[in-house]
């Protein structure tokens, strides 16, 4: 009876509470930083020229025109310096890097290397659903071509050629092509706005479709890689010699009204 007694006795170690629903929202990590707002925001406004290449960037103004500080600001710099998109310099602004001539034909000569590569992969391992998605988002460009609307073009153009080389199925081969979109992106932008050049390419991604279509790897891959080189030679001719003027143009303030505000 004692020892029954004894063990009775003894406290029994209470069960953790299990975790409410407020609490849940509390301890809730938001999936994304200040930061990478801010890069995501300033990433879309160099791809789409609104900050010009070779364009200081003011802390100051920046900070204000995000609604952010100048910490998580100078986070989302590092990560576009990282991306080729923003030179930082030593006790001075940062700037939005400036398009060189060498840089750009590396870059394309690279990119054409990948997506050549994706697109004979891709024309062998695609199924009947990646040529549906292909000759839907196809529809797409040249109904935005139709009407004149690039940036929506350029949207939908952008989707064909990551599409190509998801269905490649190599992730090695697409995580390197990620690495590399943000530059070339901003060049692509910039090549489709040259005169003749938009027209050009909507003919050159017919023809890329149709490859892919019939499973022709290597008329796809030598379509796609001399696509993805006239793009970059045709950036470098009309930006040659252009870099010193542009970086000499007075910069203009960001706005806040056409960047919006970065959640605090």
């Amino acid at each position: 009876m004692t020892d029954s007694k004894a063990t009775n006795s003894r406290k029994v170690p209470k069960r953790p509470r299990p975790v409410t629903a407020l609490q849940r929202r509390r301890l809730r990590v938001p999936r994304t930083g200040l930061h990478e707002q801010a890069a995501a925001r300033l990433r879309l406004l160099i791809v789409r020229g609104e900050l010009r290449p070779g364009q200081p960037l003011g802390e100051a103004d920046l900070s204000d025109a995000l609604g952010i500080s100048r910490t998580p600001l100078r986070e989302a710099l590092k990560q576009l310096a990282t991306e080729g998109l923003v030179e930082l310099r030593l006790n001075r602004s940062a700037v939005v890097a400036p398009f060189r001539r060498e840089e750009l034909n590396e870059l394309f000569e690279a990119v054409a290397a990948i997506e050549r590569g994706a697109a004979e992969l891709a024309a062998t391992r695609m199924d009947i659903s990646d040529i549906e998605r292909l000759e839907a988002l196809q529809d797409k460009i040249e109904w935005h071509h139709g009407r004149g609307e690039l940036r929506e073009y350029f949207e939908i153009n952008q989707q064909i050629h990551s599409a190509i080389v998801d269905f490649a199925r190599n992730a090695v081969l697409k995580t390197t092509h990620e690495v590399l979109l943000a530059r070339a992106e901003r060049a692509r932008f910039f090549g489709l706005s040259v005169l003749g050049r938009w027209e050009e390419s909507v003919r050159e991604h017919q023809e890329i479709l149709a490859a892919l279509r019939n499973g022709d790897a290597d008329l796809a891959g030598r379509l796609l890689g001399r696509h993805v080189r006239r793009t970059g030679e045709i950036v470098a001719d009309t930006l040659d010699g252009q870099d010193e003027a542009v970086a000499a143009a007075p910069p203009a303030k960001p706005r806040g009204r056409m960047m919006g505000k970065a959640r605090r």
